[in-house]
Formats: structure tokens, sequence, C-alpha cells
């Protein structure tokens, strides 16, 4: 009987990406590694390398309908806290596994229809994530007008991306607050 039809292998296997979405939704991508999911599933690292050899494939198979930890309850001021989600998701992009995931995503979309429904599924979770961020910089009065959410995930996030795997060099902090002034006029908590 081969493991796809073993019923412990399902259960194993199911129990695994319970552990790695669950990783993914509270630590972000970083977290997902062969060790942290085998701990967090109860089983040894060696089953988790048996269904995904390659930490690329573990987290993008993980990356599968779920939401994403970025982006998510906003806090006032917002640009500050906007920032530290930059700065997190950037150091995350980072990582070579994520890059690689990336790199997968924007690749495999060209030639593959599921990778290209699993690239558009990130997409719109992270634009989806972000508008009620720029709704609250604006309804605030912190940020003057909010350009559409998927224009701010392209200005935002695009050149974090570029900078993360096309340069391979991290991202520094003068460089979010450039991007975050691409996005309009931020007024201070204090003139608000």
């Amino acid at each position: 009987m081969n493991d796809s039809m073993d019923p412990r292998a399902v259960r194993s296997r199911e129990a695994m990406l319970v552990a790695a979405r669950d990783l993914l939704q509270r630590e972000g991508p970083g977290a997902v590694t062969h060790q942290r999911v085998a701990q967090h599933a109860g089983v040894g690292r060696a089953t988790v390398y048996r269904h995904w050899p390659d930490a690329e494939q573990l987290l993008l198979e993980t990356l599968n309908g779920v939401v994403m930890p970025f982006f998510r309850d906003p806090v006032t001021p917002v640009r500050p806290w906007l920032r530290s989600q930059l700065l997190t998701l950037a150091d995350e992009m980072a990582l070579p596994a994520v890059a690689a995931v990336a790199l997968t995503l924007m690749q495999g979309a060209l030639w593959e229809p599921h990778i290209a429904t699993r690239r558009d599924a990130l997409v719109a979770t992270l634009t989806d994530q972000l508008r009620p961020v720029l709704q609250l910089a604006v309804s605030t009065g912190e940020l003057d007008t909010a350009c559409d959410a998927q224009d701010a995930a392209a200005l935002l996030i695009g050149p974090i991306l570029f900078r993360t795997t096309m340069q391979t060099d991290k991202v520094t902090a003068p460089l979010i607050d450039y991007l975050l002034s691409s996005l309009g006029t931020w007024h201070l908590a204090d003139d608000v």
C-alpha cells in the first residue's frame, strides 16, 4: 500500500499541514521549516521530509488557502504600524525558502495553471488585507488619500520582492519609509 492510500500517512500529512498552516499564520513563512512542523505536528522530521523533500515544496503547499499574518488588525497611528509590518514582511521574504517560493510562484505561474491559482490567491489575500489598513489611515486623517489597494500592494510589496529576490539584498528602513511616502502625504498622529 503506498502512502497516498495508507490512512495513517493521510492523517499524518494532514496533521503536518495543519501544523504548518498554524505556524505560518502565527509566525510567518520563516517558521515553516521541516523541524518546526515536525515538532508542532508531533511527528518525526523524516516524516515531513518524506512528504516534502524541499522546504520550498512544504511552504508552497502550506500557502494554499492560508490567511497570511501580514497587515492584519491595524492600529493607530497606522504609519509606524504599517512600517513595522513591511519590515517584518521584508525579513521573511529575504529567507531563502521564502524567496524560492516567491520565485516559484512567479515563474511557475507562467506555465502551470495550479501555480497561477496559488499566486493569484496570495496576491488577492495580501491586497485584501492591505485595504482596511489604508482605509483606517484615511479615516483617521493620517493619510490624505489612499490609492487603490491593488496599486498600494504593488507600490509597497513589489519593491520588497525585487530587493529580496532579484537583488538578493536587505530591505532597509529608509527604503520602507520611501515606499510609504509613495502612497501619499502622511500626517503625524499629533497633527491629526
